[in-house]
């Protein structure tokens, strides 16, 4: 598997095998029944992870920007015939987050808000086959709390995803009202990870709390000790590799409270770091080095 990653991978042969695949798959039904499309679609679902494997492991952007949108959209295939797959939804909801995030939030909010709410929605589809936290999804805080309590570690990934998408989809619409309200319900969804798995994806939990408590002033429930000690924290838990921890500890953190100084040498820690200082990651890696720059390019503007 690692030979397999490490390979120069050709994005559209991927794509196009696994439309092949759906196509003998369809061809098939009339001959088989329907069983041989749970099949395909179980094989097929493989390839896709394999294609996400390999494209998190990819150091060209506009490689990545290009291949992307197509896999994406035959991952939205796969789901609309195996819409209780959790691999698949769970692929959904990590894809379309990270998606929005690098290629999309820095050219058009509103477009990068609809896939945060794609993957939003894929996250719950899974978390929603618990009948009791469906019902007290839309309730007050309180109901919704006591439904999230049922859950388990297993669930950490679920609920990671759903929460991320969610609190990225409120980040970029604070001047909505209605947007702002369900702040709570994402930050106890954070919470839940940070009780079961703190570490989990490179310390995630910890990463979206230090820029949040960074990011809003103390009278709105922003505390910059506690963004600081968060965002240690996340650096903590990926062993410093994770990039785009700094770029938001700068962002965030070092602008709240003015320290140029950190800013920085924050974003210059980002910029210089190696390509391959997290290999499972190098694409997010190389957007936070494109995103440091840029923020680096404009810090007149910040202090």
């Amino acid at each position: 598997m690692s030979r397999f990653c490490n390979a120069k991978f050709d994005y559209g042969v991927v794509r196009r095998l696994a439309v092949l695949v759906m196509f003998s798959a369809t061809f098939m039904l009339g001959v088989e029944g329907c069983s041989i499309t749970q099949l395909t679609i179980g094989a097929t679902g493989g390839i896709i992870k394999g294609a996400f494997e390999a494209m998190n492991r990819e150091t060209d952007l506009q490689l990545a920007a290009d291949a992307i949108p197509g896999d994406l959209k035959l991952l939205d295939g796969l789901i609309l015939e195996a819409p209780n797959d959790k691999s698949l939804l769970l692929l959904g909801a990590q894809g379309y987050t990270s998606y929005a995030l690098g290629f999309v939030e820095g050219s058009s909010a509103s477009r990068a808000s609809l896939f945060y709410m794609r993957a939003r929605n894929y996250g719950l589809r899974i978390l929603f086959e618990n009948k009791d936290f469906k019902k007290n999804f839309g309730g007050d805080l309180a109901d919704f709390q006591q439904a999230l309590d049922k859950f388990g570690k297993q669930n950490v990934p679920a609920v990671f995803w759903t929460a991320n998408a969610w609190g990225s989809y409120i980040n970029l619409n604070r001047d909505n009202v209605d947007a702002l309200a369900d702040l709570p319900k994402v930050e106890a969804m954070m919470k839940f990870v940070l009780k079961y798995e703190p570490s989990y994806f490179y310390g995630g939990a910890h990463l979206f709390f230090g820029t949040i408590l960074g990011s809003l002033p103390a009278m709105f429930g922003g505390d910059t000790t506690k963004s600081r000690e968060n965002f240690d924290s996340a650096i903590q838990a990926s062993h410093g590799k994770f990039l785009m921890t700094y770029y938001y500890y700068a962002k965030t953190y070092a602008v709240m409270t003015q320290n140029k100084d950190l800013f920085k040498s924050l974003l210059e820690k980002v910029i210089d770091a190696p390509v391959n200082l997290l290999p499972d990651q190098n694409l997010a890696n190389q957007i936070a080095k494109a995103k440091a720059k840029a923020l680096l390019k404009n810090e007149n503007d910040y202090f």
